[in-house]
Order: structure tokens, then sequence, then C-alpha cells
């Protein structure tokens, strides 16, 4: 921002939020702070506040929060996600059509899923606390 440009109020609220944050840091006296939080109301152009924070370090921008990353592959909350008694029905209609004993692959899922709950201490499929964390 050129110095000679007016400044607005969104410049002065910005000016003053980083002038309190000097203030909370304890790098002005109160005398100092109202002194200079006076001049920021009544600044016209950037180099108006210029001289406000010369004497002052210049704040850090604050961190970019990162993206995670989604998990890829398979996940035991994600399986808990499907609805169970759908994929249930499911699963019956199927071993009965096609003469498959899908039986089996019922009771892995819910004896594998109920153990892999005990062993990470949360709970598992068919309990009433599952989901709750």
């Amino acid at each position: 921002m050129s110095p000679a440009l007016r400044i607005g109020d969104a410049d002065r609220e910005r000016a003053a939020g980083d002038l309190a944050e000097h203030f909370a840091h304890g790098r002005l006296t109160n005398d100092e702070y109202d002194e200079r939080l006076d001049a920021i109301w009544t600044a016209r152009t950037a180099a108006d506040l210029a001289p406000l924070f010369e004497d002052l370090p210049r704040q850090q921008p604050a961190p970019v929060p990162q993206r995670r990353q989604p998990r890829t592959g398979f996940s035991w909350s994600r399986l808990r996600a499907v609805p169970f008694f759908p994929a249930l029905a499911l699963l019956i209609v199927l071993s009965v059509v096609t003469g498959f004993p899908f039986w089996v692959l019922i009771f892995f899922l819910v004896f594998a899923g109920k153990r892999h709950g005990a062993r990470h201490h949360h709970a598992g499929w068919g309990c009433s606390t599952a989901g709750q964390r």
C-alpha cells in the first residue's frame, strides 16, 4: 500500500487489532497504547499509521493449517458407518437365492468387529455404545 493512499475503517480496525496484540504482549504501557490508539482513529493515510509501529516488531502471520490427507485403504470405522441391518438383510437374501453360505461371512464380520473393538478399547458392533467415544 502506498503511504500517500487514504485508509478506511477496515485498515484502522486492523491497525488497532495489531496494536492490541503488542499491548497484550507487554510492549506498550497503558498510556502509550491509548495515545497510539487515538492516533490510529484519526489517521487519514497509511503514512500516518507507519510511525505508530516503527519501534514495534512485525507481527508473524498466523500459520496456515495443513489439510489432512484422506486415508485410503480399509478402516473399521468406515465399515461401522454402513447400516448394519440392511447389510445383514442383503447377505441373508443373497445366501438364500444363491445357496452360498454368506452366514460364514456374517459371522466373520461380527466376530472380527467385536475383537477389533475390544483390542482398541472402544465399542464394537452390537453394543449400545457403538460410535461413541
